[in-house]
């Protein structure tokens, strides 16, 4: 009796083992599409990319609806600069073992559909509010990430990104005033 009560315990402890590894991958997937990053890193790569991804398709559509040409060229600039960016964000999330977005966030995909609807000076002056107010969310972002961030890929990403999100929120304001304006 005495071996099997032995043999039944190291069975188990065995078992055990063997589980072991299956308890932690499981819990390893939970935070896997972070990969080398913490939580807050990952948070503002996931952000970045999709306030990027935005851009760029809200800039095609500024590109094939705005009226104003000035307004036009604004969203070629966007879909030029923040492709750009998306395309470095991607890297860095790849070396890092992140996985990223493939889609828009509700509120992306919201303020998108509601641009689709507008046209005319409407969707000129919606087209450039939605800009000032997404490119101060971003330069407040990128500000705090410069400061914040503890991966130092995506801190100097953010430091050298940043310029540029405050030339873009410069040019949207000029242009809000242009638009504002022509009405």
């Amino acid at each position: 009796m005495k071996i099997r009560k032995q043999t039944l315990i190291a069975a188990a402890a065995g078992l055990s083992l063997l589980l072991a590894p299956a308890v932690v991958s499981a819990a390893d997937q939970t935070g896997d599409q972070h990969g080398q990053l913490s939580r807050g890193d990952y948070k503002f790569l996931r952000e970045a990319i999709e306030g990027g991804q935005a851009e760029v398709q809200l800039g095609q559509l500024a590109k094939e609806k705005a009226v104003d040409p000035s307004v036009k060229s604004f969203g070629d600039r966007m879909v030029t600069d923040h492709s750009k960016a998306n395309d470095e964000l991607k890297s860095i999330a790849s070396q890092k073992g992140a996985t990223i977005p493939a889609t828009l966030s509700h509120s992306e995909r919201s303020s998108l559909d509601r641009l689709q609807k507008a046209t005319g000076k409407d969707f000129d002056k919606d087209y450039v509010d939605a800009m000032v107010k997404d490119h101060k969310k971003d330069v407040k972002d990128f500000e705090d990430a410069s400061k914040d961030l503890k991966d130092p890929d995506l801190k100097a990403f953010a430091s050298k990104t940043l310029p540029t999100l405050q030339e873009h929120l410069r040019m949207a304001q000029d242009l809000q005033n242009t638009v504002k304006n022509e009405k």
